[in-house]
């Protein structure tokens, strides 16, 4: 009598991310996946880690040998906001990643254990599948929105695309005397920091790390580019930018008080259009903003739909929620202290806080 057919077991297992056999099989799996974002690639990992300090750590699963779900995770630290395993750190998008007829519930599991014995009581996955049901996870559906659309086929028609009142203000940009400069250059990226630094301070948040910008910069290669936007010699609006599969996505960009007046920004987004289908991009995906906020409404004045993103928490049991959301009544008035705030001062004390929000 033959015996009993042994099921293939899933083995759950941290991924040796120094293994360059395992990279590229993780970066296989990512490109072969529809969900995969750069927000899961190792060169995203690495560059949070080198640019924050945040340990970057990945959990895969694996059935028969072939690799079936894979959980990017950025191990935040912040003694203002408390610790965190995010997927992925500094990013939209990330969490979990299956293949058919997998369900992830030992992924999870796992990653619940990993957050445990690294002291972090929080999990937060931006993306990817999560049971609703399962004890001690909520899911929010409602808190941030995405917003994607085509990019037209020649220039005038990409104008003509804008709703009509972004239309003009994007008109009167167009009358300005800019000068546009795109490139990865020390002096792009020194023009970038400078706006980038200047638009979060007058929005009362700490500004990234400028080793974070550099990191990615340097582990992206051509799939990540500045495009910023002088007036008289002047940078005054500036973005980095990701490219994946067809579509740009900017990412870091703002503008200095100077900007509104100058119309600036609106002038950096349709550059970038331009740009973005000059590469050979189709979509422009405008990232996610809080439902609500400002910048929610600045992307559907531009025509864009937004749609609802799936974020996933886990909480430790007896622990209490992280709060590290910008919007909430107990940070108002901090944001406000902060707007004050010199901006060489907020540069300096800035990246330190900002390491730890994850």
């Amino acid at each position: 009598m033959n015996a009993p057919f042994a099921p293939i077991r899933t083995l759950v297992r941290l991924a040796d991310m120094r293994d360059p056999d395992e990279r590229s099989a993780i970066e296989r799996f990512i490109a072969a996946h529809p969900q995969g974002t750069p927000f899961h690639l190792p060169a995203w990992l690495d560059a949070v880690e080198h640019g924050t300090g945040n340990r970057a750590l990945a959990l895969v699963a694996e059935r028969g040998g072939a690799l079936g779900g894979y959980l990017p995770l950025s191990e935040i630290h912040s003694p203002i906001f408390g610790r965190l395993m995010a997927s992925t750190g500094f990013a939209v998008d990330g969490g979990l990643l299956l293949a058919d007829g997998e369900d992830g519930a030992e992924l999870l599991a796992a990653a619940e254990r990993l957050a445990t014995s690294h002291s972090c009581p929080t999990i937060e996955l931006r993306g990817g599948p999560v049971d609703d049901a399962r004890e001690g996870w909520a899911l929010r559906t409602q808190s941030h929105c995405g917003f994607i659309a085509p990019l037209a086929n020649d220039d005038e028609a990409q104008l003509t695309a804008i709703p009509r009142k972004q239309r003009a203000e994007v008109r009167k940009s167009l009358a300005n005397e800019f000068h546009i400069d795109i490139g990865t250059s020390p002096e792009d990226r020194a023009a970038h920091y400078a706006v980038y630094a200047e638009s979060v301070r007058n929005l009362g948040t700490p500004v990234f790390p400028r080793a974070l910008f550099d990191a990615v910069l340097d582990r992206f290669g051509d799939r990540a580019d500045i495009l910023t936007v002088r007036h008289e010699g002047r940078p005054v609006a500036s973005v980095l930018s990701l490219y994946w599969r067809g579509a740009v996505m900017p990412y870091w960009g703002g503008g200095t008080w100077d900007a509104r007046r100058l119309r600036a920004n609106d002038r950096m987004y349709y550059e970038l259009m331009l740009h973005a289908r000059r590469r050979g991009c189709a979509r422009f995906d405008f990232g996610r903003s809080k439902t609500e906020s400002g910048a929610y409404h600045f992307k559907r004045n531009w025509g864009f739909t937004p749609e609802p993103l799936s974020y996933a928490v886990w909480t430790a049991p007896g622990s209490a929620k992280r709060d590290a959301d910008p919007t909430s009544a107990k940070h108002k008035l901090q944001i406000a202290l902060w707007q004050k705030l010199p901006l060489a001062l907020a540069n300096r004390v800035g990246p330190w806080i900002a390491r730890g929000l994850g």
